[in-house]
């Protein structure tokens, strides 16, 4: 009845399909010995995870310096259908900016639909973050090496939404005492029911094409909610003002050639019109994920850079 992009399949008895992703063609080549990471259980009852990046060296630097990286929370895309800190290419970006940031990396995953629909995700992320203090503060892997003065927290297209929400819901205060220092949105998975012209013209072949976009809606979406749901469309007819939200700094990644196009500089204007601190890069010729889909090329390379400075 379902199949997306052969990760996931619904069968018309209601049975739930999940197949591996495909292994980076790069393969261990991303694993360059520059960095460091372990796997954790942040959520033992749901059985969720984290995979936890840290620079080689990072703990002798500290010692020579006495100076902090900063943490990076990442929440990977996938339509809140699938998507994983394991699968191969959010493993590869991850381990990039880790050594490239330098950052400590906190990889999250979290519940799925359509077994789990909205908010779980949500849900899940947001205790993810509430878990991250005791870790940076007390687990010997983080203490030391994590400066508790500068989480950012990060997602790309459906992960980005996420980290939206918990920009609403966390400000840069709520995870005392860490202090969130900003928020960056990688290609936020941001909807609506009007489509937008972005929308229109992509083509069926795109990556995020309608179809397959519809069909994560359906997939994931609470029962009786369409793409205005507040938690897809930040500024649709059921959402909240964000006027009094303490959002901090937020770094709006966009591409030229995504169906989400139109949602993100929405977006990002109406925050500034809000007196929020957002700054927007766009990029041309790209498309939907683009950093995350290819995170050994160039475009991913200048995304990098982009965080760093912002970081």
């Amino acid at each position: 009845m379902e199949d997306c992009l052969g990760l996931l399949q619904v069968l018309s008895d209601g049975t739930v399909r999940r197949f591996p992703p495909p292994p980076f063609p790069a393969g261990d080549a991303c694993d360059d010995g520059r960095v460091e990471w372990r796997d954790a259980v942040y959520d033992a009852d749901n059985n969720l995870g984290v995979r936890m990046y840290r620079p080689k060296g990072a703990e002798a630097e500290h010692k020579k310096t006495n100076t902090k990286l900063p943490v990076l929370v990442y929440f990977p895309g996938g339509g809140f259908c699938f998507g994983s800190y394991s699968y191969p290419k959010n493993h590869a970006l991850c381990l990039r900016m880790a050594a490239e940031l330098p950052a400590v990396v906190c990889s999250f995953e979290h519940r799925l639909a359509p077994e789990h629909r909205l908010p779980a995700a949500f849900e899940d992320a947001a205790a993810a973050l509430l878990w991250l203090p005791g870790q940076v503060l007390r687990n010997p892997w983080l203490a030391g090496r994590a400066d508790p003065r500068r989480v950012f927290v990060s997602g790309t297209s459906s992960g980005a939404c996420v980290a939206h929400q918990m920009a609403v819901r966390f400000g840069t205060a709520g995870l005392h005492p860490l202090k969130v220092a900003g928020y960056i949105l990688l290609m936020p998975y941001f909807l609506s029911e009007e489509p937008t012209p972005s929308e229109l013209s992509t083509p069926a072949t795109a990556l995020l094409s309608r179809e397959r976009s519809d069909r994560y809606v359906r997939l994931a979406m609470p029962a009786g909610w369409n793409k205005d749901h507040p938690l897809v469309n930040p500024f649709g007819p059921y959402s909240p003002s964000l006027a009094a939200a303490d959002v901090g700094r937020v770094l709006v990644v966009a591409a030229e050639r995504d169906l989400v196009r139109d949602k993100n500089l929405e977006y990002a204007e109406r925050m500034k019109a809000l007196g929020k601190d957002v700054r927007l890069a766009l990029f041309p010729g790209q498309e939907h994920a683009f950093c995350a889909i290819k995170p050994l090329s160039a475009a991913a390379d200048e995304v990098i850079r982009l965080i760093r400075r912002f970081i």
